[in-house]
């Protein structure tokens, strides 16, 4: 939902009324306002490129401890 949408709430239009216009239900459009109603688009960007970084850096972590598992495995039935 844009957040456009959120401010026509903040503006006076209802939840529901809201929910009705464009097609989707109380809890959808109440879970998208606590996450990022708040949000200027500058700000939106900024933490879903942290959130795409910090899922990138845990991937390359994950294959970091997969390799030293791996290496300490292969060490330790060769001694």
């Amino acid at each position: 939902m844009k957040r456009s949408r959120f401010k026509e709430h903040q503006t006076g239009l209802s939840a529901v009324e809201l929910c009705c216009k464009y097609g989707v239900s109380d809890a959808t459009f109440y879970k998208w306002r606590s996450k990022d109603g708040g949000m200027d688009v500058p700000e939106a960007k900024r933490l879903k490129a942290l959130e795409d970084a910090n899922a990138k850096l845990k991937g390359l972590l994950a294959e970091a401890m997969l390799d030293v598992s791996t290496l300490k495995e292969m060490l330790g039935k060769n001694f």
